[in-house]
């Protein structure tokens, strides 16, 4: 049973992030790379992009669960999205079609990736006084590369990912296994993180802090946990993420 208490505020030594959609920007570069690949579809000119995207962003979500399960594979979980992504709107296209479609978002995805606003700056202030790990559900691979990509490898400590750990959040193990690299008890630790049931609830459990950042105006479950909804500006948020100004309001309160 969840707990509906925040547990106490110590001293924070060691700062866990999420990556994708916390200090990466997923939704802003997803948008952009459907975007410019569906600009050679038969369909663009009346499509409804918005309804597409979303279309996109239910069914990554699905397959990612379905990869992380060990359901399927990587490939197979790449192949079915983009297949079911394009069967409502194009019904005739054939598994050539799918395939070129899923290779040109493949080829812009990563010259579009992006930080969430904020997140640089962010980093670069923690890193003189905290340990900073980031506990991601994604191929280690992928995730190395685009803290690479996004100027971020400098600043972090510890990469743990479910692949490496064989356990996704909100399993305990991968929180156990960021403290452990990081040398951090729990009560020392925050975890950042845009994802209620992975990242505040999985945090939670494991008894970290967590810090929910909440950008998309969601309502918030628990009232008691910290909220912000960016990285800037950036003296508030230091002070909610490190407990030093634990009385400051979220932007929602």
């Amino acid at each position: 049973m969840q707990s509906d208490k925040t547990p106490p505020i110590s001293r924070i030594t060691t700062v866990l992030f999420d990556l994708d959609d916390t200090l990466f920007d997923h939704v802003a570069t997803a948008r952009a790379t459907l975007r410019v690949s569906a600009v050679a579809l038969p369909f663009y000119s009346g499509l409804d992009f918005e309804a597409f995207y979303q279309r996109y962003s239910e069914l990554l979500e699905d397959y990612h669960a379905r990869f992380l399960a060990g359901t399927c594979t990587y490939e197979e979980a790449r192949r079915l999205r983009f297949e079911g992504l394009l069967e409502p709107f194009w019904p005739a296209a054939t598994a050539a079609d799918v395939a070129a479609f899923a290779q040109a978002s493949q080829r812009h995805y990563p010259r579009l990736r992006q930080p969430v606003k904020g997140a640089l700056e962010l980093l670069r202030a923690l890193k003189p006084h905290y340990r900073i790990g980031v506990v991601t559900n994604n191929r280690t691979t992928e995730q190395i590369e685009k803290l690479e990509y996004l100027g971020m490898t400098p600043f972090v400590d510890a990469l743990i990912t479910s692949e490496e750990v064989g356990a996704a959040k909100p399993n305990p193990r991968i929180f156990e296994a960021a403290l452990q690299r990081l040398q951090a008890q729990p009560e020392q630790a925050v975890l950042v993180g845009d994802n209620w049931q992975a990242d505040v609830l999985g945090a939670s459990a494991s008894r970290i802090r967590p810090v929910w950042l909440n950008r998309f105006g969601a309502g918030r479950p628990l009232p008691h946990v910290t909220e912000i909804t960016g990285f800037e500006p950036l003296a508030g948020v230091l002070g909610l993420i490190t407990g030093t100004e634990p009385s400051l309001p979220s932007a929602t309160s």
